[in-house]
């Protein structure tokens, strides 16, 4: 793992206390990149209070006005939820997000979102991930504090590093959200030309191939090969051309 290269992302946190604890939540397990999206507050006298010995990872924690300017350069992106989804979305445990987000870190940048204290990740935030991670607590109180969510994710990406374990380099680097978003806007314009896609509603269709796509968590040779594709199919429909060839092909 690249501890450097894994993001804790607060989504619109709304106490300064859990920014601050999740500072050092973070800290004590090794990492020190937390993203705030949208924040109430960012240096509030509560957070530096609950960082405690954290300071350093509060102060230099990077402050977005949206979630996909923050993930928008990672190759694998996990939303965490209190409550199961039924979303047709990839749910893990975290041990299997652990593992995921060790593997994946290696070739780029990785981000593991966490909702708003009250109402979590919407939708549209989830359309943003390739997966959720669910922490299972007690079925009659399964409410988990912002902070100790964090704290529990953290610990186990801690405890999944195994020393000496050499994983093999992948063929090329993941495709990141921003490839994803601007092959979905490509997408999206092929299937409304063809007439496949509904132009007066086109959102569910939409989401559900989002979800499709995200679940196969494509390369950037695949994403290349498929951009070329719609390329060949409906000529000028993307922002430049596309061959359909990985980046690696003669």
């Amino acid at each position: 793992m690249n501890p450097a290269a894994v993001r804790f992302v607060l989504f619109e946190p709304t106490h300064p206390g859990n920014v601050g604890a999740a500072a050092r939540a973070i800290k004590t397990m090794g990492f020190e990149r937390l993203v705030l999206v949208n924040p109430a507050t960012c240096q509030d006298p509560e957070a530096r209070a609950r960082a405690s010995g954290a300071l350093d990872v509060l102060e230099a924690a990077s402050v977005y006005q949206d979630l996909a300017g923050a993930v928008a350069d990672c190759g694998l992106v996990i939303g965490a939820s209190a409550r199961h989804r039924r979303l047709g979305i990839a749910e893990l445990h975290p041990r299997d997000c652990a593992r995921q987000v060790l593997e994946a870190s290696v070739t780029g940048p990785v981000a593991i979102v966490f909702g708003t204290e009250r109402s979590g990740l919407s939708n549209a935030e989830l359309d943003l991930c390739h997966a959720l991670v669910h922490i299972p607590a007690h079925p009659g109180y399964s409410s988990l504090n912002l902070a100790a969510a964090v704290q529990v994710i953290a610990w186990e990406l801690r405890a999944a590093q195994e020393p000496g374990l050499d994983t093999p380099p992948p063929e090329a680097p993941p495709a990141t959200v921003q490839d994803m978003e601007l092959f979905y806007e490509h997408l999206e314009r092929v299937l409304l030309a063809s007439g496949f896609l509904d132009s007066a509603n086109p959102r569910n269709l939409m989401r559900r191939l989002r979800r499709l796509f995200n679940r196969t968590r494509l390369d950037r040779n695949e994403l290349n090969i498929l951009r070329g594709v719609l390329a060949a199919l409906a000529p000028g429909s993307g922002e430049r051309a596309w061959d359909g060839r990985p980046n690696d092909a003669p």
